[in-house]
């Protein structure tokens, strides 16, 4: 058998001292063992000792004609040299066929897993890509994650799969599920591959249509989300906010004064008036259990980014959800999005976002909000309207305003830029 493994070449002496950070969970194993194979030892003696004298071929087996030291010395080299070399064959013959091509950096692998296991609690409620890049700049600090998803989605492949299949939409449990995969590599991929033919199967992700296959084989949808996550050895979880089939109705005024009530989370961006209230049918839909859970055990909750209507109010138009936000001990962060959205956000700042938060959920929902500080120069052909940051600090809320801008994808966050505010706020 060939060890598949890419060698980078001869790593320094000093490289190997990794084996030595704390916080590895291994030396404290190393002893045991050591202090384990010096016990057996010396029960073996004692039981030679009991047959003493020993016939003379012993005095050549126990290298007796050398003198102690050099025979105490020799005993250590080896025995420890045949300990390290047998753990070290052992567990690369076990572990190689699920971790091919991995063992370059064994200590520093072994070493980030063990830190993020440690690392804080996060939850974070939203839906939509926004909610995934955040999820995907945190994974690097933390696996302890949660990720709150909408179920109101009624459009694209997740409204079909819901109509058809009476299953909840699939479409932003998909993505979270990808971002908080542990290698977006091949298979990931595969899970956000969307077909392009076919009249049954055109616009359809391979997600959603795992998603709902598994919902049908474990017989719910929440043992479909854990089934898939564990497929894509996923840092956290993904969890509905409620379980119920949700409808997001919403009063539009169109036209200056006609006020009209859209049905479909789909249908209200396409209205094209001045989104007033949000609302959910049924009204009172009882919350997820494990996300409540989550959110009083949480050392931070962070909402947003992602569409303001129809991605994180529905959310937290589950009253026991909004009830745990008011209960827990967490800091609770608003991440403003960095550019409107057509249909739903026209024209709005920083301060109409949050107000709409208010206005439908109280004053005292968070106490930290995020704003984008920095509007880069339009590029040609770019029509992105920016969320101007005019809100300023005041008693039991604070504003930071940072550069939070992606510059490869317009109109986004950078993951990774949020991701050390977030690690900030709960060191601060």
């Amino acid at each position: 058998m060939k060890w598949r493994v890419k060698h980078t070449g001869r790593q320094p002496w000093h490289a190997h001292l990794q084996w030595l950070k704390p916080g590895l969970g291994l030396k404290r194993w190393l002893l045991l063992l050591t202090f384990g194979i010096a016990l057996l030892s010396l029960g073996g003696a004692a039981a030679l000792r009991a047959f003493y004298p020993l016939p003379p071929y012993f005095h050549y087996v126990t290298l007796q004609f050398l003198p102690r030291f050099v025979r105490v010395t020799l005993f250590l080299i080896l025995g420890v040299g045949s300990i390290v070399l047998a753990l070290w064959a052992l567990n690369r013959t076990i572990l190689e066929p699920f971790v091919a091509g991995a063992f370059d950096d064994v200590p520093g692998t072994l070493y980030n897993y063990r830190r993020r296991g440690r690392g804080a609690k996060i939850v974070v409620i939203g839906g939509g890509h926004g909610q995934s890049t955040i999820l995907r700049g945190l994974k690097q600090y933390t696996s302890n994650l949660t990720a709150i998803v909408t179920v109101a989605d009624d459009g694209g492949s997740s409204g079909r799969l819901r109509r058809g299949l009476g299953i909840l939409p699939p479409g932003d449990f998909r993505n979270c599920i990808a971002a908080l995969a542990d290698d977006e590599a091949l298979i990931t991929r595969l899970y956000q591959y969307r077909f392009a033919g076919g009249e049954d199967l055109r616009g359809h992700s391979f997600g959603n249509l795992f998603i709902s296959a598994m919902a049908g084989i474990t017989g719910s949808f929440e043992s479909a989300l854990k089934e898939s996550s564990r497929v894509l050895a996923v840092q956290g979880q993904v969890l509905p906010s409620t379980l119920e089939a949700v409808t997001l109705c919403a009063d539009v005024q169109e036209n200056g004064d006609t006020l009209v009530r859209v049905r479909g989370e789909s249908g209200i961006p396409e209205a094209h008036g001045r989104i007033l209230r949000v609302m959910l049918e049924p009204a009172m839909p009882r919350a997820y259990p494990e996300a409540i859970r989550a959110i009083l055990e949480a050392d931070l909750v962070v909402i947003g980014p992602g569409s303001l209507y129809t991605s994180i109010l529905p959310n937290l138009l589950v009253p026991e959800i909004a009830e745990a936000l008011q209960a827990t001990r967490a800091p609770r962060v608003y991440v403003c999005n960095i550019a409107t959205q057509p249909g739903e956000t026209d024209g709005y700042t920083a301060r109409e976002h949050l107000q709409a938060l208010e206005k439908h959920l109280g004053t005292d929902l968070v106490s930290t909000v995020i704003v984008n500080a920095r509007v880069p120069q339009a590029k040609p052909d770019e029509i992105i309207e920016w969320v101007q940051s005019d809100l300023e600090s005041r008693k039991g809320l604070r504003v930071i305003a940072v550069d939070l801008v992606d510059e490869t994808l317009s109109g986004h966050h950078e993951s990774g830029k949020i991701a050390r505010i977030l690690m900030q706020l709960i060191r601060d």
